[in-house]
C-alpha cells in the first residue's frame, strides 16, 4: 500500500461518510489500489454501482421470500 501524503489523511478524516455503502466501498478500496492499477472503466463501474443502490426497490431477501422447497 503506498502512503497517503498527510494532507490526503486529513481530508479523508473531513470528509463526511456516505449514506451510499459503495461510495464508502469505493473510498475504502481506493486507499488501497493505486490509481496505476485501476483499470479502464473503473470510474465507470463505481458510478454505476452507487446509481443501483440509490435507485428505489427491494434489495434484500428475507426469510419469508425464500423460494426453496421445505425439506
Amino acid at each position: 500500500m503506498s502512503e497517503d501524503p498527510p494532507i490526503r489523511r486529513i481530508l479523508r478524516r473531513l470528509h463526511p461518510p456516505s449514506d451510499n455503502v459503495v461510495a464508502r466501498a469505493r473510498r475504502m478500496v481506493e486507499r488501497e489500489v493505486p490509481p496505476e492499477r485501476r483499470g479502464p472503466g473503473w470510474d465507470r463501474h463505481w458510478r454505476e454501482l452507487e446509481a443501483y443502490l440509490d435507485l428505489p426497490g427491494h434489495w434484500s431477501a428475507k426469510d419469508d421470500d425464500d423460494t426453496r422447497p421445505d425439506d
